[in-house]
């Protein structure tokens, strides 16, 4: 039972890659090697956003300046440039971007999500308008979704919660920070990025910068 039930998800999983055959993809080129990602149609500021700020060449030279294995790998921030500071307040300045919450675009391993101020300062849980992660996690088991479901408000769908369980993701996030999009390939560099040594702050100890990222 467990095994056609798992055969199911994993052919939906196909069967929504397969819809988005059409959709644009991006690269982001780094230098550990190449991630290639595809952004949601549902969540169109987001994805505004962030074709604009490909466009505008924002995340070349960019740092994946936060990484923590099991958890996400963090880049965005144009004040890790190595070029003239002064140009950073430019886009630092920006307004943030509603956010986007949808109960179908979940953090399943590879999701591509935006990062935030914490709910203190930003009650209405808005994005940053340059900051974002790529989720790595963890699998998690029955007991620890429904503890979640229980005690956190947390609803997902039985697809869902196999994919948290076989694949991994960050579930503790979903309807917290707005998910945009998904790796298509690379995951393997999303985990070999992860897995870097880090120092206090989980900044890496050796730089890892984003290239630049492209339309394919």
């Amino acid at each position: 039972m467990k095994t056609n039930f798992l055969f199911t998800v994993l052919f939906i999983l196909f069967m929504t890659v397969s819809d988005q055959t059409n959709a644009q993809t991006y690269t982001i080129e780094t230098t550990l090697g190449n991630i290639q990602i595809r952004l949601y149609e549902n969540t169109p500021l987001h994805k505004a956003n962030f074709e604009r700020l490909i466009e505008e060449q924002v995340y070349d030279s960019v740092l994946f300046h936060r990484v923590i294995q099991h958890f996400m790998i963090q880049g965005g921030d144009p004040a890790t440039k190595p070029a003239n500071r002064n140009e950073i307040p430019l886009y630092e300045e920006r307004e943030t971007v509603p956010a986007e919450f949808l109960a179908e675009n979940f953090h399943k391993k590879g999701a591509l999500a935006a990062a935030r101020t914490g709910d203190f300062v930003n009650p209405e849980k808005r994005s940053s308008p340059t900051q974002f992660y790529i989720v790595q996690g963890k699998t998690y088991a029955d007991e620890e979704l429904q503890y979640m479901e229980e005690f956190g408000g947390k609803s997902w769908t039985p697809e869902q919660k196999e994919i948290y369980k076989t694949i991994g993701g960050t579930p503790f996030l979903d309807m917290e920070y707005t998910v945009f999009g998904e790796v298509v390939t690379g995951l393997d560099i999303v985990d070999s990025i992860a897995a870097v040594p880090t120092q206090p702050g989980d900044r890496p100890v050796s730089d890892i910068r984003i290239i630049r990222i492209v339309k394919d």
